[in-house]
């Protein structure tokens, strides 16, 4: 599978290609993964282009081995991730739930077909949202990301790398089908363009007590390649800064707040989003990954007819950026989310606007791509005008 390419640095590629150049930009290492339409084409991208520049990649028998291939990997030191689609995504949940705990840097991009079960396996859906969110049991804290374009997606990627050093946490990259297949134009930024976050490690030399969850005081946790100069224990149960199970309230206490603080407090600084012709929009479209390009094709459009139509697209799906949300919305006659799934972003539109009565549904749920007409017809019936 070879992309085609138009110059040094311009690709032609379909979406899945876009992620694996994203990846291997912020220097991913370790690959581990189970083919799973629609997501795919990443593992026979990666067993190729991941060799042929000194990484490792492996086909595990399942995706619940392939999550815990990534947490070792991560903790030996590598730059690890992982894709999957709903299906395998949901039998990664107990091990993500595990380097949530363990407080492991990985990245997982769940590619979204139709579901429950088996579902559409060959068309798109954006299904996964709360799963992301909620898949894995327990009170915890999440980063889930998406994109709309592969140039978004190649700059969503290395982020996702980024975010999973600096919180030291597993981070969810989330896209459907639809953008995985559809091919267009991809623009490589030249090494050192856009930032890379690397492994920080401890200065604490081999010998001497090292404390491998003790924080410094900007809340990040320096790491020691397990096997190398550091015994240290790891452990999915509640533990203290040695690593070490402890039923202790205090410190149950204090590790479960920091688990969700060292995000949750962060929501607005996470918080990635575009943004069109928000000033005096009178009717908000509030949109993420493919659908967004329908909304945006519907608000220009509008502006063109002359009515007030303004995009919020949201590339962090979770920590949810409500704030950002209420904001956008406030001077809003209508809120229209658009997205293929039965409303799971719009029942977090609803609970962060001020008037969620004022909030309304744009979906398809059928494997087709929602069209602008679609979204035309919702502000018809609850605004009334066309656009």
């Amino acid at each position: 599978m070879e992309a085609a390419t138009t110059s040094d640095r311009t690709l032609f590629v379909h979406g899945n290609q876009a992620c694996v150049e994203g990846a291997l930009y912020a220097g991913v290492s370790f690959y581990a993964g189970y083919p799973i339409t629609p997501s795919s084409e990443i593992a026979e991208e990666m067993s190729s282009r991941l060799p042929a520049s000194g990484g490792k990649f492996i086909q595990m028998e399942d995706e619940i081995s392939s999550m815990c291939a990534i947490i070792g990997a991560s903790l030996t030191g590598r730059k690890a991730m992982t894709a999957t689609s709903g299906p395998g995504f949901s039998l990664m949940q107990e091990a993500l739930g595990y380097a949530i705990m363990a407080e492991i840097p990985c990245v997982i991009v769940n590619v979204m077909r139709g579901g429950p079960s088996t579902g559409l396996p060959t068309q798109g859906s954006q299904g996964d949202v709360n799963q992301a969110r909620w898949g894995t049991h327990g009170d915890h804290a999440i980063i889930a990301l998406t994109a709309s374009s592969h140039q978004a997606l190649f700059e969503t990627t290395v982020r996702a790398f980024n975010l999973a050093e600096t919180c030291r946490s597993p981070v969810i990259v989330l896209y459907d089908e639809l953008l995985a297949h559809m091919r267009e134009r991809l623009i490589l930024p030249e090494p050192g363009d856009l930032p890379l976050v690397e492994r920080l490690r401890t200065f604490v030399p081999g010998g001497v007590d090292y404390h491998p969850y003790l924080a410094r005081s900007d809340g990040r946790l320096p790491m020691s390649d397990f096997g190398g100069v550091h015994r240290y224990n790891v452990t999915g149960l509640f533990h203290d800064m040695w690593g070490f199970p402890s039923t202790d309230p205090t410190v149950v206490h204090e590790l479960m707040h920091h688990l969700h603080d060292k995000i949750v407090q962060r929501t607005n600084e996470l918080a990635s989003y575009c943004q069109y012709a928000l000033e005096d929009a009178d009717t908000v479209l509030i949109s993420y990954g493919t659908p967004a390009r329908s909304a945006m094709q519907v608000a220009r459009k509008g502006r063109e007819n002359g009515h007030r139509v303004g995009v919020l697209e949201l590339e962090t799906l979770w920590p949810f950026p409500a704030q950002l949300v209420r904001d956008a919305c406030a001077n809003a006659r209508v809120v229209i989310v658009v997205e293929m799934n039965m409303g799971q972003v719009r029942d977090q539109v609803r609970a962060a606007v001020r008037e969620p009565s004022r909030v309304f549904l744009a979906n398809r749920v059928d494997g087709e791509f929602i069209r602008s007409k679609d979204i035309s017809t919702v502000i018809r019936l609850v605004d009334g005008h066309g656009v």
